[in-house]
C-alpha cells in the first residue's frame, strides 16, 4: 500500500506543477489547438488554446512509477517485491507512452497544418495496431519464471472464462481489438474542457482498487495461500497485481493533477496524446487484469460515447438521417443547449456509476467464490 500511496502523491505534484510548464512551453510554441469548422460554434472561443497536455501527466506517471517502484523494493519479502521493472509495468507503460506518440504525431501534424485533420484515419489506426501487436506480443509470449503472463489465452470478465480459450494468436489479437477500442474510445470523448480527464481518473481509480484487491488475494502470494483456506480457485491468477495497483493509482493521480488546469475553462488540452495514451493503458490494464469484458461495463461511458458515433454513421449512410445533432453524444447535448459544465459534470456521474457498477460486479464474484 506504501508503494501506491507514494507513486499516486509523486504523480500528483509532478502534474499539478509540471503541467503550467507545458502550457508555457506549448504556448511559445504557438501549439494551439485547432478547432473544427464544423464542431459546435462555441468551440471557436478555445482556437489557440495549448494542446499535447497529455504529455504533462504521461511524463508524470512514468517518474511517478519510478519513485513508487524503489518504495516497492523496501517492502518485506512477503510482498513479492520487485528489485526490476515487471513485464506487466513495461506492457503497460509502454502502452501509455506508444500509444501517447501515436496522438503525438496526431497533434503535431494538426498544428503543422494549422487545421484538425492531422494523421489520416488509417495511419492513426495502422500506428494502433503496431502499437498493440508489439505490447500484446510482449503480454503473451513472455512468461515470468512461474510461467505467469501479463495476459491470458483465455478471454476474461472478471476472471478467465475457462471455456474461451482462443490461443495465443488469439489472443494477441484479442489484446490488439481492446487496445484500439478502448484508445479510440477515450478520443471519441475527450472535446469538452475536463470530460475524458474527469472520466478517466474514474476508471483508472476503479482498476487500482482491483489491482490492490487481487494483489491481496494473490495466486502468487505464496504466504497468503499458506495461511488461508481458499484454493487456487479462489485467488487470483494475475501477474504483479501490486504494480498494476500503482500504475493505475499514479495515473489517475496524474490526471486529478492534470484537471486543475484542464476543468473549464481549459487552460491546456490533453490532445490526442493525452487521450489515445490513456486509451492504451486502460485497455492494457483490463487485460492484465483479467477484466476484459467486464471493461466495457467499467468504462461504459466510452463505449456509450462510442456507440453514439457507430448509430451515427451507420443510421446516415443506411437511411440518409442522423439519430443525433452532432456525434460524439456530448456534442449532441451542446446542441440541444446544455452547458458545457453541465454536460461534463452530468456524464462524470455516468462514467461514476458505471465504475462503481463495474467494482459491484466484481466485488460480488468475490463474495460468491467465498460464500
Amino acid at each position: 500500500m506504501r508503494a501506491v500511496i507514494v507513486a499516486a502523491a509523486v504523480a500528483f505534484l509532478i502534474s499539478l506543477f509540471g503541467t503550467p510548464v507545458a502550457i508555457r512551453v506549448f504556448s511559445a510554441l504557438k501549439a494551439g489547438q485547432p478547432i473544427r469548422t464544423l464542431g459546435p460554434a462555441s468551440h471557436q472561443g478555445k482556437r489557440g488554446t495549448p494542446t499535447m497536455g497529455g504529455v504533462a501527466f504521461i511524463l508524470a506517471t512514468v517518474f511517478a512509477y519510478v519513485a513508487g517502484h524503489l518504495a516497492l523494493t523496501t517492502l518485506p519479502d512477503r510482498q513479492i517485491a520487485q528489485e526490476r521493472p515487471t513485464m506487466t509495468a513495461l506492457v503497460l507503460l509502454g502502452l501509455l507512452v506508444f500509444c501517447g506518440a501515436v496522438g503525438f504525431m496526431d497533434d503535431f501534424l494538426k498544428i503543422r497544418k494549422r487545421n484538425s485533420d492531422g494523421l489520416s484515419a488509417k495511419g492513426k489506426l495502422l500506428g494502433q495496431l503496431i502499437v498493440g501487436t508489439a505490447f500484446g506480443i510482449a503480454a503473451l509470449y513472455f512468461p515470468s519464471t512461474n510461467g505467469q503472463t501479463v495476459a491470458s489465452e483465455k478471454i476474461s470478465f472478471i476472471r478467465d472464462v475457462s471455456w474461451l480459450d482462443v490461443g495465443k494468436v488469439g489472443a494477441v489479437m484479442v489484446f490488439v481489438f481492446v487496445i484500439m477500442a478502448m484508445s479510440n474510445g477515450v478520443n471519441l470523448t475527450d472535446g469538452l474542457d475536463g470530460l475524458a480527464t474527469g472520466s478517466s481518473i474514474l476508471v483508472l481509480g476503479a482498476y487500482s482498487l482491483i489491482g490492490f484487491w487481487q494483489y491481496r488475494h494473490w495466486c502468487g502470494d505464496d504466504n497468503y495461500r499458506s495461511t488461508s483456506a481458499l484454493t487456487e480457485a479462489h485467488c487470483y491468477q494475475v501477474r504483479d497485481p501490486l504494480e498494476i495497483a500503482l500504475i493505475a493509482a499514479a495515473a489517475a493521480a496524474a490526471l486529478v493533477g492534470f484537471l486543475w488546469w484542464n476543468t473549464n475553462p481549459a487552460r491546456i488540452f490533453m490532445g490526442d496524446t493525452g487521450a489515445l495514451g490513456l486509451g492504451g493503458l486502460i485497455g492494457g490494464l483490463a487485460v492484465a487484469t483479467r477484466t476484459t469484458l467486464l471493461s466495457v461495463i467499467i468504462g461504459g461511458l466510452f463505449v456509450i460515447i462510442t456507440m453514439s458515433v457507430v448509430i451515427q454513421i451507420i443510421s446516415f449512410k443506411t437511411t440518409g438521417k442522423r439519430v443525433f445533432r452532432m456525434s460524439p453524444l456530448q456534442h449532441h447535448f451542446e446542441l440541444a443547449g446544455w452547458s458545457e459544465v453541465n454536460i461534463v459534470v452530468r456524464f462524470w456521474i455516468i462514467a461514476g456509476i458505471c465504475a462503481s457498477i463495474g467494482l459491484g460486479l466484481f466485488y460480488s464474484d468475490h463474495l460468491a467464490v467465498m460464500g
